[in-house]
């Protein structure tokens, strides 16, 4: 059974940074991509970033290009989201989850950004940007 547990989150001020980080346990965690999603209130869950099984490949959602950056530690089976220059708007839960086997097959683009893309969650951690 795939458990994902994020950490990390908090409250920064406008301009700061978090690191976000997010354990997988249940399978072989350096065969599948992983993604970060985040969710505020009243929106819905939104794509923020992607990373290929390897970490050879990333894709980003154009609102946190150049600020934040994935990045994956196959060894210690845990994905990072470091987060720079946040702002107020970066204010939401955070979500890692994990592919089924479709956005490996078909490469990481698209179906990446999507959320039926990947089949396990995590609960979530909250980031919170004050201005």
């Amino acid at each position: 059974q795939v458990q994902l547990v994020e950490s990390g989150g908090g409250l920064v001020q406008a301009g700061g940074s978090l690191r976000l980080s997010c354990a997988a346990s249940g399978r072989t965690f350096s065969s599948y991509a992983m993604g970060w999603f985040r969710q505020a209130p009243g929106k819905e869950r939104e794509f923020v970033a992607a990373i290929s099984w390897g970490g050879g490949s990333t894709y980003y959602a154009d609102s946190v290009k150049g600020r934040f950056t994935i990045s994956r530690d196959n060894a210690k089976n845990t994905v990072y989201l470091q987060m720079n220059i946040l702002k107020p708007g970066d204010t939401a839960v955070y979500y890692c989850a994990e592919e089924g086997r479709t956005i490996t097959a078909y490469g990481l683009g698209y179906l990446a950004t999507l959320r039926d893309g990947y089949d396990y969650w995590g609960q979530g951690t909250q980031v919170t940007v004050s201005s």
